[in-house]
């Protein structure tokens, strides 16, 4: 209730005034049935501009922090994305990343539309890096499409680090179904996990433009942190 009441009456019609969001393909998105919707991950507003434009609601998997902060802004937090019905996970990896997958496919199981960004974290500056297998697990064990969705200046409006978003015009643009019936029975195979997984990631980089780097976002932010160059590099999957 409490999201419908932000979408419609509260934030919403503000963000449409302010930010005057267009959208493309909307018709890839489902009107019923599960589907993981899978997006660039730019700025901390993805999650605002992506729900505005659809009619059904999309349960986000939130990293876990915004569930755990201290002191007023982090009760403030934690009210705001439980009311808004997203879903805490642990993105430490190994057993935590299986408890993940168990969540989403929960989701999914009950007919909803599960958000994910197969980044796993924003992009540090506007690149669009590899992505997470998980995605793709998911996706084959739940017998479910994957809608590709690159949200567009995102980055340029709020990149992380800044509180308040700059005004200008947001883009939001859905490409075609991808499906990964033809890995049937191979759901446990990380070769085939790592193809389907670049197969969504490049859908992305054609939908949103950007220039794609062979490592993960989380290490080419402890890159840029140290004054290293980013080196596209194949890194060993521990996803």
């Amino acid at each position: 209730m409490f999201f419908w009441v932000l979408k419609h009456v509260l934030v919403g019609p503000w963000l449409r005034v302010l930010f005057r969001p267009w959208v493309e393909g909307i018709e890839n998105f489902p009107t019923q049935g599960p589907a993981i919707v899978a997006s660039n991950h730019l700025s901390f507003s993805d999650s605002f501009f992506c729900p505005l434009v659809v009619s059904r609601h999309i349960t986000f998997l939130a990293k876990d922090e915004y569930f755990t902060g201290r002191g007023v802004k982090g009760w403030f937090t934690k009210v705001f994305f439980s009311s808004v019905g997203q879903v805490p996970v642990d993105r430490s990896g190994g057993r935590a990343s299986e408890a993940a997958i168990r969540t989403g496919l929960g989701i999914l199981n009950r007919g909803l539309i599960l958000g994910i960004y197969p980044e796993g974290t924003r992009s540090p500056n506007g690149n669009l890096y590899r992505g997470k297998t998980g995605v793709a697990r998911m996706a084959m064990d739940g017998n479910v499409p994957v809608i590709p969705v690159a949200m567009i200046n995102t980055f340029e409006i709020q990149p992380p680090g800044q509180t308040w978003p700059r005004l200008r015009r947001v883009g939001i643009r859905f490409g075609e179904p991808i499906t990964f019936a033809r890995y049937d029975g191979l759901e446990n195979d990380r070769f085939v996990l790592r193809s389907a997984t670049d197969q969504l990631m490049y859908s992305l980089m054609s939908l949103s433009g950007q220039q794609y780097v062979d490592m993960y976002a989380q290490r080419a932010k402890e890159l840029i942190k140290a004054g290293q160059p980013l080196v596209s590099t194949v890194e060993a999957d521990d996803d």
